[in-house]
């Protein structure tokens, strides 16, 4: 046990602000591709019924025009946050008519790349920037991985804990940096430990052949149409999934902002043979923003990232160097096709229990060993997490998996238990419970569920995660939406329309200025 989690934990009791850790702020981003009614990759635009995927807050398009987004607004309270996300839903039924949101993070089957339709923003500048960026992941990785989904759980912690908290940790600096300084602790905190949230609550276990098709991979074949491992956890978040060679040389480092964003700057700065050879404008046509390691901060692939709403027209990585770390964003957490919305009550309230100790834990550096180390468990977990007798890496010594598991949860179960205390309820704790019993019977994690249901079902994983995901479209839909909930998203989706027509007509510059200017910028 850390002594600086127990001294901390205490310090917020005793003083009277143990309430502060009750008051996270929460978002949700979660994807979903659109099928058809025949279970078929939808070749539609995005539905104009929507509103406008340039300028709606709350739903849009990720890489595909067939890979919708669904933004949340920022709540206290996770049960409003996950209903919000339900009426997302709602909502957009209610426009899709016949098609189906896609249930699991791993994609449906899809015979070729030509089948995945590229996201169109209209024909702004900043329009033309979001396409010819989404063409860059193109060519740099195929359409393919750009079709897997997921869920952002974004969480920032209240105003009036940093000046508690900065004063415990006598912290000798501006409030910025100890929020910014304190935010990397528990990112690093969050990278050593995160290997416990892919055990408890990775879900892609499986998935179709098709996503791998004419590419060597070690997978076994449970049915003619579905590729798995008896005991991954989350395929996705395997080097099958959301992978980058060129990045794999990067190193970027979390022990300080002014570190990380050095290294994004220099990796957005550094052209990158292979990409030069792809071309960026090729017979007056954009590949590519430019052939550097990165096309822009975004398209560095990490399990999680500090972040910072930007004003309008500037840099993310800009936002962050001037004014700090604003919240986190955990990009680690699988589409669970088992419940409607993918994710539970339950886990976020386990999510904000394990990020908050995180948050109260040692505030140690990361070496470039202990990154090894963190990497040989990211890898071991999502291919084989469920093994009887896996060990993980602790301080360089191999220890059992349910050993490090019960340690981790034996200091979650007391920041539930003081978030509890002040709420007046039992909701961190049962959640972490829950999960013990996950981690002592391995076959009550989502990813087991699912190999077990699919392989019940005698389904090739297409049509089984199909028949899933018309089934929660018939469960959302017998509840209607609520009449001033779907007047506003009716109207928000209007205004979004004129918004981008506006933003279109009033394009002063031509496309090649616009895109110097911007990488001309700090």
């Amino acid at each position: 046990m850390s002594a600086t989690f127990e001294q901390h934990l205490h310090q917020l009791v005793s003083n009277g602000h143990g309430n502060l850790l009750t008051q996270l702020q929460h978002g949700i981003e979660k994807e979903g591709l659109r099928l058809d009614g025949h279970g078929h990759l939808s070749q539609t635009p995005h539905p104009k019924g929507l509103g406008s995927a340039l300028t709606h807050s709350e739903i849009t398009t990720d890489y595909s025009e067939a890979l919708l987004e669904f933004i949340t607004p920022v709540f206290h309270n996770p049960e409003e946050m996950i209903r919000h996300l339900e009426d997302l839903h709602r909502f957009s039924y209610g426009v899709l008519a016949d098609e189906v949101i896609w249930g699991g993070s791993m994609p449906c089957y899809i015979p070729s790349e030509d089948s995945i339709p590229v996201a169109e923003y209209g024909h702004s500048n900043i329009g033309k920037m979001k396409h010819i960026y989404r063409l860059g992941l193109q060519h740099r990785y195929g359409k393919m991985m750009q079709t897997i989904a997921g869920i952002h759980y974004n969480v920032s912690l209240p105003e009036q804990l940093w000046p508690v908290y900065q004063k415990m940790c006598q912290f000798d600096g501006s409030m910025s940096d100890f929020r910014s300084a304190s935010y990397f602790k528990l990112i690093r905190n969050f990278r050593r430990h995160s290997w416990l949230l892919l055990y408890l609550f990775g879900a892609s276990p499986a998935l179709s052949q098709s996503f791998l098709k004419g590419k060597a991979h070690q997978l076994e074949t449970l049915t003619q149409d579905t590729l798995y491992l008896p005991y991954a956890t989350s395929l996705r978040m395997s080097d099958l999934g959301y992978t980058n060679k060129a990045q794999s040389s990067l190193n970027i480092c979390f022990n300080h902002l002014q570190s990380y964003t050095d290294s994004l700057r220099e990796a957005i700065r550094t052209p990158h043979a292979p990409y030069e050879a792809i071309g960026v404008k090729v017979d007056g046509q954009y590949r590519q923003l430019n052939a550097n390691i990165l096309q822009i901060e975004n398209e560095y692939y990490s399990d999680i990232r500090p972040k910072r709403v930007a004003e309008s027209g500037e840099k993310p990585i800009h936002a962050l160097m001037t004014k700090g770390v604003q919240y986190i964003e955990v990009r680690n957490t699988d589409i669970n096709p088992l419940i409607p919305m993918g994710i539970s009550t339950e886990q976020a309230y386990f999510l904000d229990a394990f990020l908050v100790t995180c948050l109260l834990s040692e505030n140690d550096e990361l070496s470039s060993d202990e990154c090894e180390s963190i990497a040989q468990n990211h890898q071991r977990i999502v291919t084989q997490g469920r093994a009887p007798g896996l060990t993980l890496l602790s301080d360089g010594v191999e220890v059992p998996r349910e050993a490090l598991a019960d340690r981790l949860l034996d200091k979650i179960a007391k920041t539930a238990a003081v978030m509890d205390e002040a709420n007046g309820f039992s909701y961190h704790s049962h959640a972490v419970e829950q999960q013990r019993r996950s981690v002592q019977d391995p076959s009550l994690t989502p990813s087991a569920q699912v190999l077990e249901q699919l392989s019940a079902s005698k389904l090739s994983y297409h049509d089984w995660m199909f028949q899933l995901s018309l089934k929660h479209k018939a469960t959302l839909s017998q509840t209607p939406l609520d009449a001033v909930i779907q007047s506003r998203l009716d109207n928000e989706a209007i205004t979004s329309l004129q918004e981008q027509a506006s933003i279109e007509a009033n394009t002063a510059v031509d496309f090649d200025t616009f895109l110097a200017d911007y990488h001309a910028r700090n």
